[in-house]
């Protein structure tokens, strides 16, 4: 990843924190966690939420087999022309993730595989939690997978407890991957299936 981007997006952190939700973006390690979990080879739909400066986007260009359709959301309008830049074969949608069915309509996408996660859940209300939760259910197939990953510190927050409890909610199988030390700040991914 570019030196450039950490001081840009420390800027967009502290011009809207509550969306970007953390200081520095994810590090390799953490990319290679959340996207090593996914079963690739039967993947035929993978959609990227909230990918920021494009770690995980990275990982999973090179996971993603040959003919699987891929594309991400993205809130931010200078990370998303940042994201065309840096991935020109990636769609990326300058959107917000509640907004995933009618997305998944103009992409031809009735049901997906698997969905790689940015999103700072921590940071979100319970409604705007609840409203994400509610659109990613209308597009996961059964047996679908969802990963995202949260930070260790965030388990301290009422919202990131709150969060922790609606995924066991929504999801039949909830788990969670070892501590990434090596990411600023310590971060875990939690490993969902529908």
């Amino acid at each position: 990843m570019a030196f450039d981007i950490y001081p840009r997006f420390f800027a967009a952190f502290l011009r809207n924190p509550k969306s970007i939700g953390a200081i520095a973006p994810s590090s390799q390690v953490l990319a290679r966690i959340i996207t090593e979990w996914i079963d690739w080879e039967n993947a035929d739909t993978v959609i990227e939420y909230g990918p920021g400066t494009g770690a995980f986007t990275e990982e999973i260009m090179a996971r993603l087999r040959p003919g699987a359709k891929f594309f991400a959301i993205e809130v931010h309008p200078g990370m998303v022309a940042d994201l065309k830049r840096r991935y020109p074969n990636v769609v990326v949608y300058q959107d917000s993730v509640a907004n995933i069915k009618e997305i998944c309509e103009e992409q031809g996408v009735e049901e997906v595989d698997a969905i790689i996660c940015g999103l700072p859940w921590a940071a979100f209300t319970d409604e705007e939690q609840t409203i994400f939760l509610e659109a990613m259910m209308t597009v996961l197939k059964p047996s679908a997978q969802f990963t995202t990953f949260a930070y260790l510190q965030g388990l301290l927050l009422p919202a990131g407890q709150r969060f922790k409890k609606k995924l066991t909610e929504y999801f039949s199988q909830v788990g969670r991957s070892r501590t990434v030390w090596w990411n600023l700040p310590p971060a875990f991914c939690y490993r969902c299936r529908r």
